[in-house]
């Protein structure tokens, strides 16, 4: 699958995996000498087979998927990739909110205490979980993602028994194996959808009462690829802050479409020059890449904190100007 992607697709992958995933993938690229086009279909095929089942699995629960499924690519095919699957398949614990409308969750949550909201906003989409963390009293907004934040593992006795206190026991949480949610990304998720004012509410009073872990999400809240959200104006004015080479570093490991947003708010001389950069830096570690992207993403934040640039949060629905 990856040698079908591409160096620069297989690289954004493998990002994603751990440092033995990584290597046992090289060895197998490495050791694969030719690959005949029926066989790639093959592993296309089947990929896109278990991205659906994945997505509608996801969408409304293993009936659901079945029923799609076996309309889409057949009962056989459907039932082997569900069986592959299978380790899948238990339902998400509270299932049943996250099907719900947020007004109506928000309700219901109203009240319980601050760590039994953080564990249920860990498990939603986090759309819908800013949506709600939103409209929470202020004093209770941080503590909240606070919780969500530090959360590492949840026993799956204490989950059934908050949905059994709740009244709507939804999923079989299945083995008793700790169930890994929450965390710093969990939280980053969250705020990166909050309104501005409920993201500098939480924060604030983050930095004032954990500096250490307020410092460790804001250095999540943006990754380099946000910059592709940002409109024209705003690119310019970031990129007449930033040095030429961090430029070209920081682009050496980023999608077309980032580089392609960059060098069309460029004149065509800059951007030629860009790219002869970019070529010319050669192989780079990516930690040097990294710490580009980095430098990049905080005159965003600087520029965004001095009200220069707005970046649009909640889904979209804020205006940039």
């Amino acid at each position: 699958m990856l040698i079908s992607l591409g160096p620069e697709k297989s690289a954004s992958v493998m990002k994603h995996l751990s440092d033995d995933e990584i290597e046992m993938l090289t060895l197998e690229i490495a050791n694969v000498r030719t690959v005949r086009g029926e066989t790639l279909d093959e592993v296309l095929a089947e990929f896109m087979d278990l991205y659906m089942a994945s997505q509608y699995l996801s969408q409304g629960g293993i009936e659901y998927a079945k029923t799609l499924l076996e309309k889409a690519i057949g009962p056989e095919r459907a039932a082997n990739i569900l069986n592959r699957l299978s380790s899948n398949l238990q339902i998400k614990p509270f299932e049943f909110i996250r099907r719900t409308d947020p007004s109506q969750v928000l309700s219901f949550l109203q009240g319980e205490n601050p760590q039994t909201i953080a564990l249920i906003l860990s498990y939603l989409e986090p759309e819908q979980a800013a949506l709600i963390l939103s409209a929470l009293p202020v004093d209770r907004q941080a503590d909240v993602a606070r919780r969500i934040a530090v959360m590492d593992r949840t026993s799956p006795d204490i989950i059934r028994d908050i949905e059994n206190v709740l009244e709507r026991k939804v999923a079989s949480m299945g083995a008793q194996d700790y169930t890994v949610t929450g965390g710093i990304h969990a939280v980053v998720q969250i705020l990166n959808n909050v309104d501005r004012t409920t993201e500098k509410t939480i924060l604030d009073t983050l930095e004032a009462e954990d500096p250490v872990l307020s410092e460790e999400i804001k250095k999540l809240m943006l990754v380099f690829e946000d910059i592709v959200v940002l409109d024209d104006r705003s690119v310019q004015m970031v990129l007449r802050e930033v040095e030429s080479r961090d430029l070209a570093l920081a682009l050496k490991g980023s999608s077309e479409d980032v580089g392609d947003k960059v060098k069309r708010n460029m004149s065509k001389r800059a951007g030629e020059m860009l790219t002869e950069e970019i070529n010319f830096l050669g192989p780079v570690r990516l930690k040097d890449v990294e710490e580009a992207q980095q430098r990049i993403i905080a005159v965003v934040r600087r520029l965004e904190e001095n009200g220069e640039i707005v970046i649009a949060r909640g889904g979209g629905d804020e205006l940039i100007v």
